[in-house]
């Protein structure tokens, strides 16, 4: 007689991860696809990311999503990595395989198919601000620009940060021909018609590090945060006349990149978000 076999493990590591929704969400993955799959949270000390990791793959971890402030040690502990990591030199996604650990980086097609297919904006043709080079901004640039925007404009409140990240994606920038630039918070340029906040603002509790000039009539106003944190610049974006949206729906689409990385299965994200998002509004 056979047994059922146990379920693979995986988990969301970083510091803190106790509001993490990524276990109910890999959870409602894995009950729409038939996959046996056990995800957790793992709390990892400041100083002790490479040590819990290995721990996790000792115990028998398959793989795991990395969130802050651990995504670079994730891209460093790698011996391969996907071309979108390599890029953003950070990852939020490791596999565990037997010839070494190979690391992704999915929060960049998560914020896309976010924007482009729940938000219903075509970034095709689009001016896009990113406000933000640090390690959210790198891992969403990429995609951004294969998008096909007009252009993307990329604003930090250190100006060098934004340089080097302007810099590093400027060969795909002229593959994708979008025009990629580098502008302050203070004078990002003329209106966009997508504003991205991938800037600490939000999770410190800062105010919106731009004015609301930026934003076009109709404008999209996109923080990668969600909850609480979000609140202030989806408040700033709306009261400027824009269309505010969180980064709820990008983090199950990345969650969703993730999964099929895992399991080769892509499940599908539309009811999952839904269901997050009651689930949030039943919290609040």
């Amino acid at each position: 007689m056979n047994r059922p076999r146990s379920p693979d493990r995986y988990a969301v590591i970083g510091h803190p991860v106790t509001h993490s929704q990524s276990p109910f969400i890999h959870a409602q993955f894995a009950q729409l696809t038939g996959e046996a799959v056990d995800y957790g949270r793992i709390e990892c000390p400041l100083t002790g990311f490479e040590v819990t990791l290995r721990r996790f793959v000792d115990e028998g971890g398959r793989g795991c999503n990395v969130t802050v402030p651990f995504k670079t040690d994730a891209w460093a502990l790698a011996t391969r990595r996907t071309p979108r990591a390599e890029l953003a030199g950070a990852a939020n996604v490791l596999r565990f395989d037997p010839e070494g650990w190979w690391a992704d980086n999915t929060d960049g097609v998560g914020l896309v198919r976010d924007i482009e297919v729940h938000a219903q904006r075509p970034l095709a043709g689009r001016r896009v601000l990113l406000i933000g080079a640090g390690g959210a901004g790198a891992g969403v640039l990429g995609p951004l620009l294969q998008a096909r925007p007009t252009a993307v404009t990329v604003c930090n409140r250190t100006a060098a940060k934004a340089e080097h990240l302007v810099q590093r994606h400027a060969a795909l920038a002229a593959d994708t021909k979008v025009e990629l630039l580098q502008r302050s918070l203070a004078a990002p340029g003329l209106p966009f018609d997508i504003v991205i906040n991938a800037s600490a603002s939000s999770l410190h509790g800062a105010a919106v590090p731009v004015s609301s000039g930026v934003l076009a009539p109709g404008a999209l106003a996109v923080d990668l945060m969600y909850g609480p944190a979000a609140e202030p610049f989806l408040r700033w974006a709306r009261d400027a006349g824009a269309t505010a949206r969180d980064g709820v729906g990008m983090l199950v689409e990345q969650a969703a990149e993730a999964f099929a990385v895992w399991r080769g299965v892509r499940p599908p994200s539309a009811p999952v978000l839904a269901s997050l998002r009651q689930r949030l509004a039943a919290a609040s």
